[in-house]
């Protein structure tokens, strides 16, 4: 029985949505607006309690925003969804049914009538020696926080360091990746290390060494070749590396080794080349993928193709291969949070029209344009022929995402941390050592402190008397 008649018989529709990030958050949000109490039963799955605004990761890396204030709760602005706080192992669509490995264990059957898979995407990786163990990625609030805390303590290492290979390497930052998220994060990096560095640390900028590795011949690739070489100049005068047409082969023991030949020691090496589909999606699931492993859906995002469409399945967001209407042929929209949003509130009104037996929409979107942030004060903005660059910019992308960010409570919290760090400038408190929150505990209150030169360290526990919290330890 398809849902329709499910409707009409009045049992109410089962909708899970795989996913809790962009598309499946507007998704469910939308709609919890659009269908009437009773009319369907929507839950979401995801591992991770929260969504991710992604936009505002470089910030977060950066200090500029709290983590805490770049993700949205689940299951406190969803208040009519059920969320289920597990991960999604199989989908088996033959049988309306899917598998949750549930958060602390144990494995669950969900049934269904409708699914929308909307899990988003990775960060794609390469067989690079080094990469798993050295390198952070830039898709995760954990990871924009991790690299923040990394700069910050190798600036506070390093200024206990005379001048040598350690203190070189501990001051030398490096972002594999030329696209919006690693140019991004790059340029907020740079600006935070310049502006606090000097008399607080007794490092000259100069000592700084950043590193921008792009395998192509131009960073920043959505916008015009004009805009990305102006953006590349500014930051080569800042004092930025930019490394063209050349990959990184090894970033093993901390060596940053370039197919060019060049190579340098780093202590933080960030990997941001881009994305690809989630491996459930493309491995366990009997819905239609493509070649790269994405949902492969129609333009009203209903899964399948216009001769083969699948009842009863949805996909939107990077999972989904979405026809891009406007460019036309084969393309297929790209994966941002612009596209994700927009797809999940045409996603909600279309599955809400299926459940009526009303006809669906194609989805088509008009580009507002682009826009990136380049550090505080610096940004970009280009939509068609009209660009602004520079402190302009920079205003635009705040109020535009200050806007786009959901709920009021995300909005007063972000835009009260950028109206107080205007006047008290941005923390720089790193919080590093909460990766070992037990250890002052375990170790007579000794304070848990990476060594800076990445060795192994056999450093005695010492009896004293000293006050807890004094002492410090490296590990």
């Amino acid at each position: 029985m398809d849902t329709v008649n499910q409707a009409a018989a009045g049992r109410p529709a089962r909708i899970v949505i795989v996913g809790g990030g962009y598309a499946g958050f507007y998704t469910a949000r939308k709609l919890e607006k659009h269908l009437r109490r009773g009319e369907a039963v929507v839950t979401v799955v995801d591992p991770l309690p929260y969504m991710t605004y992604q936009p505002f990761l470089p910030e977060v890396a950066a200090g500029s925003v709290e983590a805490r204030h770049a993700v949205v709760s689940l299951r406190r602005h969803l208040r009519r969804t059920h969320v289920v706080s597990g991960a999604v192992t199989s989908i088996d669509h033959a049988h309306r049914t899917l598998q949750v490995h549930l958060i602390g264990g144990g494995e669950t059957p969900l049934e269904y009538d409708e699914v929308v898979v909307t899990t988003g995407s990775i960060t794609r990786t390469f067989p690079v020696p080094g990469i798993p163990d050295e390198a952070i990625g830039l898709k995760r609030i954990e990871e924009a926080v991790a690299i923040r805390d990394t700069m910050l303590t190798s600036l506070d290492i390093a200024a206990n360091l005379p001048s040598g290979p350690d203190r070189e390497r501990l001051l030398t930052v490096t972002v594999v990746g030329g696209g919006f998220a690693g140019v991004e994060g790059f340029g907020e990096l740079l600006g935070l290390a310049r502006a606090v560095v000097g008399r607080r640390y007794g490092i000259a900028r100069n000592e700084l060494r950043f590193h921008l590795v792009e395998a192509s011949d131009r960073i920043l690739p959505e916008v015009t070749p004009d805009v990305s070489a102006w953006v590349t100049r500014k930051l080569r005068a800042r004092g930025a590396h930019v490394h063209l047409n050349t990959t990184a082969t090894s970033v093993s023991d901390s060596v940053v080794e370039l197919a060019s030949g060049e190579s340098f020691e780093s202590g933080l090496v960030i990997w941001a080349v881009g994305l690809t589909a989630t491996p459930v999606i493309a491995n366990r699931t009997d819905l239609p993928t493509t070649a790269r492993g994405f949902i492969e859906v129609r333009p009203d995002l209903q899964v399948g193709t216009e001769a083969a469409p699948v009842a009863g399945a949805w996909a939107a967001g990077d999972a989904a291969a979405v026809p891009d209407l406007v460019v036309g042929g084969k393309a297929v929209t790209p994966p941002n949070a612009q596209h994700a949003v927009r797809q999940a509130k045409r996603l909600a009104k279309n599955i809400t029209a299926s459940l009526r037996g009303r006809r669906t929409r194609p989805y088509r979107h008009a580009n507002l344009g682009v826009i990136a942030t380049l550090g505080l004060g610096w940004g970009v903005f280009q939509s068609g022929p009209f660009l602004i660059k520079g402190f302009p910019a920079w205003l635009i992308h705040r109020a535009y995402h200050v806007m786009v960010i959901p709920t009021w409570e995300r909005k007063l919290r972000v835009l009260s941390v950028w109206l107080l760090a205007a006047v008290l400038g941005r923390d720089i408190v790193s919080l590093r050592s909460v990766q070992q929150p037990g250890y002052g505990f375990r170790h007579q209150g000794q304070v848990w402190f990476p060594d800076a030169r990445r060795r192994p360290v056999e450093a005695p526990i010492v009896e004293t008397t000293a006050p807890v919290g004094s002492r410090i330890h490296s590990d």
